[in-house]
């Protein structure tokens, strides 16, 4: 999916959520010159609730501590966007790693979500990407995240992988796509498909679509 299109017909609608009006602004401005429709730019979690409820928004880009009390209003507001309209894209930003609300992010075990440190922001053309991959779909994590998760992992599935195998997943994880994977780890193509394949056969994944394939590997056996 192009960066700021959910069809050819309009650009994407997102509600932006962010406490500091600067970066908040700066943001807004960010994805508007990207593509996207920056239709709610608010900076508490009232505001926030408000925006979520307006069912022609196509996604959210939220902080997780917002006011009131700033701590975790935004997660809490992106999993009840995500029971009320299921598999809702949310792209979480936050200024660290935090396992917990990875863990919430990830429970519902669907895509389209994303969970990028702050600091990522400021690689602007892979905010928007994952912004733009997140809508389509798909699930972006960012790898210190990826790290804290694989770190704690205790079962059985990703004990069958060898250790490229989970280097591809953990690449996966970070919605990168086969091209992507390849440069990264200096193989073919051809050598990340075989790879990507074991780890379908390995994790017990259904034959269907690869892209809920790939979500499903990296949100089933990737959660905390």
């Amino acid at each position: 999916m192009r960066p700021g299109s959910q069809s050819d017909e309009r650009r994407a609608r997102l509600v932006l959520a962010e406490d500091n009006a600067l970066l908040r602004a700066g943001l807004t401005q960010l994805l508007t010159g990207s593509g996207f429709d920056v239709v709610h730019a608010v900076g508490n979690a009232v505001e926030l609730d408000t925006a979520l409820a307006d069912p022609d928004v196509d996604g959210a880009v939220l902080d997780v501590r917002m006011p009131p009390t700033g701590t975790d209003e935004g997660l809490r507001a992106a999993i009840a966007v995500r029971r009320r309209r299921p598999a809702f894209p949310v792209m979480v930003l936050s200024q660290h790693v935090e396992r917990l609300y990875a863990r919430e992010l990830l429970a519902s075990g669907e895509g389209s979500v994303g969970y990028l440190l702050k600091d990522r922001v400021g690689d602007v053309r892979e905010f928007v990407d994952g912004v733009g991959r997140v809508l389509g779909g798909a699930t972006v994590l960012d790898p210190e995240v990826v790290a804290a998760v694989m770190a704690h992992r205790r079962d059985e599935p990703l004990d069958r992988l060898t250790d490229r195998e989970r280097q591809v997943l953990g690449l996966m994880a970070e919605g990168r796509s086969n091209a992507s994977i390849a440069a990264a780890l200096s193989v073919t193509e051809k050598a990340v498909s075989k790879h990507i394949n074991a780890i379908f056969a390995k994790l017990d994944l259904p034959v269907d679509l690869e892209v809920n394939r790939r979500v499903q590997a990296v949100l089933a056996h990737l959660r905390l």
